[in-house]
């Protein structure tokens, strides 16, 4: 008998605990269906409708959600425990460094010059130089004509946009280039190179091929020459094949690498940190007068750059600021993959968070209204706190923030409004 009631009164615990638990985790609104169910005596046979909730993962977003963070982020500067820039700044670039788990040895940089080109009004070098030992990345670095003395730099970081088969000529103007290029310029830069505009305003600009991207792209053991050749006769529909082939493979690229025990995200900023590295290398860079600009994961980048780097002056971040929670409902499907994501930091940092790290950094951040990538209110709480974050440091004319009423891209007004921010501070 005391063997019946100890079993009888554990079942009677575990059923009540369940319930509580899953109350807890459903933010302590279970639904009634649900709460029915778990209640003693309820019909176990009895189907269980999940609620509504409007989200790409449907019934499963309520605990998703639960798990998020709501109110401050923990090592937001905002904050009221922060009161040094210096020791928060320390503290939180700490947390970035250790959750991107990616920090090869030092090597310097080798940078190598393949060929120069003499693109008119300007010197178009083909180079690679090394970001981690063994690691060599390709790049374009654009050099004005009749240089008298060190020049300014930028850093143009070139996008994502589904399209892997080229990663750095997609914002730098080639002769003879395949002609889905300036189509993709059109679409997404009002038709302009703006690497190649860049050069033309004085700037020497560097720009680097992504990890995955252009002639860092994943290029299977089978896969054919004209997949591996790039040709300017290449196809649009090859094109297309090679750009779907690739980003289906994101994926399993991503979770290979989690595997191996480092993060995309890490690889992304720690070559771009280490492209200052080897701008500083070069005699015709004036190491006091280096900029960042981007589009998209461009400018994702961008803000990251700026972030762990003090040695940007001043950045432009376009289509891509948001608040990581409103992203959660509907707006992780196209903005949110294995390139972009850090295990475990937005338990501590919301994005506008990271970018804040730039302090006191002059930061322009643009983003289109009709940009379906982002949860539009999100996008303004996340302006809002960039503001807050830069008043209290006391720098409050670093930040501005636009919205135009445009979709996903870098227009010739916006491209405007981000010169005219670069000449100011850079």
């Amino acid at each position: 008998m005391r063997q019946t009631s100890s079993g009888t009164s554990r079942r009677r615990f575990l059923g009540s605990g369940a319930a509580a638990g899953l109350g807890t985790l459903l933010g302590g609104a279970m639904p009634r269906a649900l709460r029915a169910a778990a209640e003693p005596g309820a019909d176990r046979a009895a189907s269980v409708l999940p609620v509504a909730t409007g989200s790409d993962v449907g019934s499963l977003f309520p605990f998703i959600q639960a798990q998020a963070v709501s109110g401050e982020f923990t090592l937001s500067y905002l904050n009221d425990r922060f009161r040094s820039l210096t020791r928060w700044k320390k503290r939180a670039r700490g947390k970035l460094l250790e959750l991107l788990h990616y920090a090869p040895a030092p090597c310097a940089p080798q940078g190598e010059v393949l060929e120069r080109i003499d693109a008119g009004d300007h010197v178009r070098e083909e180079i690679r130089f090394q970001t981690a030992p063994g690691v060599v990345v390709p790049a374009f670095v654009l050099v004005p004509k009749n240089l008298t003395g060190p020049a300014p730099a930028l850093v143009a970081l070139h996008d994502h946009g589904g399209f892997y088969l080229w990663g750095k000529e997609k914002i730098v103007e080639i002769p003879g280039e395949n002609p889905v290029l300036p189509d993709f310029r059109r679409q997404y830069y009002g038709g302009r190179a703006i690497a190649t505009e860049l050069v033309r305003q004085g700037y020497l600009v560097v720009v680097i091929d992504m990890f995955y991207w252009g002639a860092r792209r994943m290029l299977l053991d089978e896969d054919p020459a004209d997949w591996r050749e790039r040709t300017a006769t290449l196809s649009r529909e090859r094109i297309q094949a090679f750009n779907a082939r690739a980003g289906q493979g994101e994926a399993l690229v991503g979770r290979t690498i989690y595997a191996a025990g480092f993060t995309w995200p890490g690889v992304m900023f720690w070559d771009d940190v280490r492209t200052v590295d080897y701008l500083l290398t070069r005699p015709d860079v004036d190491p006091r007068r280096i900029g960042c600009v981007g589009l998209s994961v461009g400018g994702l980048r961008s803000c990251h750059l700026a972030a762990l780097d003090e040695r940007i002056r001043a950045a432009v971040v376009v289509g891509w600021m948001a608040s990581f929670p409103a992203q959660l409902r509907k707006h992780v499907r196209n903005t949110i993959g294995h390139t972009k994501v850090v295990p475990g930091l937005y338990q501590h940092l919301d994005y506008p968070d990271v970018a804040s790290l730039a302090m006191p950094t002059p930061m322009l951040v643009i983003n289109g209204a009709k940009d379906g990538l982002f949860d539009l209110d999100g996008v303004k709480r996340s302006f809002d706190k960039l503001h807050a974050c830069y008043a209290k440091a006391g720098v409050p004319d670093h930040c501005v923030t636009r919205l135009y009423d445009t979709p996903h891209e870098f227009n010739s007004e916006m491209q405007s409004e981000a010169w005219a921010w670069l000449r100011r501070w850079v």
